[in-house]
């Protein structure tokens, strides 16, 4: 019985230090713009028949069932949690948000093949050659491409909540001209997308592929200009968390210790 105790309090242990670097990721990454939280899933392991001398059934006679032993528990993955963070006001002209579902597409890499990945996060520039990129790490840039000429004034730059960009050339006085039009993409399961990094997700088969769509058509949402999404991590539940998982943690390694001191006695009694 000692080994099984050490064994399942061990899995625990390990369990829970993936649920503390989940809930640690969570918590960095607070101020990120347009960040998801993690959860983790945990599942029972199978649970194994001990049939041990003396064990009695209900008619005082030799049980042949035995005892039932669990034997720990296993993470059965991370599940992202997609509840919009907050809308926040920037009034900065590239950054963008999207009320309500939906996500901006962009060019990117992945082990080294270039895919379209999907992201909340709406913190826009011009590169070099005016197209808009995502102010990562890598400039990842927007799909479908939209091109603004390098001399327009950020000021004069109107994105309106279905999408469409537009500009005031310069010596172009109040007339407008549109220089292109944003596209969103949907899921019919945006949970199943796998994080890549870099605020960037992209599809699998648990997602289901892309729905896309113009903002504010085919159940995806409106572009609020001069605003960004927030991350949705919530310090006082992430912190509770955090705390619950550290005493999980200490109670299983109290119950190694305690298994490990029963061990001891039993082979000393065996001397």
């Amino acid at each position: 019985m000692g080994i099984g105790a050490m064994h399942a309090a061990a899995s625990g242990m390990k369990a829970l230090d993936t649920k503390l670097n989940v809930v640690a990721n969570n918590l960095a990454n607070i101020n990120t713009v347009g960040f998801k939280r993690s959860r983790v899933n945990f599942e029972d392991l199978f649970y194994q028949v001990r049939r041990e001398p003396g064990v009695m059934n209900a008619n005082d006679e030799p049980s042949p069932h035995g005892i039932l032993v669990g034997l720990g528990v296993l993470v059965s993955g991370t599940q992202l949690n997609f509840a919009t963070g907050s809308i926040d006001p920037t009034n900065r002209k590239l950054d963008l948000a999207i009320d309500g579902e939906g996500f901006f597409q962009v060019r990117t890499f992945s082990n080294g093949d270039e895919v379209t990945a999907y992201t909340r996060a709406g913190n826009f520039v011009r590169n070099a050659n005016g197209n808009l990129v995502l102010a990562n790490s890598e400039g990842s840039l927007l799909e479908p491409p939209i091109t603004i000429p390098e001399d327009t004034p950020e000021d004069s730059i109107a994105v309106g909540r279905d999408g469409r960009v537009s500009i005031i050339p310069p010596g172009g006085g109040s007339q407008r001209t549109e220089v292109g039009q944003l596209e969103l993409a949907r899921f019919v399961n945006p949970e199943g997308l796998k994080s890549i990094g870099k605020n960037l997700f992209v599809e699998t088969d648990a997602s289901g592929t892309p729905i896309q769509a113009s903002p504010q058509e085919d159940g995806v949402g409106g572009i609020i200009q001069g605003h960004l999404e927030g991350s949705n991590v919530e310090p006082v539940r992430e912190l509770v968390d955090l705390i619950f998982t550290q005493r999980g943690f200490e109670l299983n390694s109290q119950s190694i210790q305690s298994a490990d001191e029963g061990l001891r006695v039993v082979a000393n009694l065996r001397r």
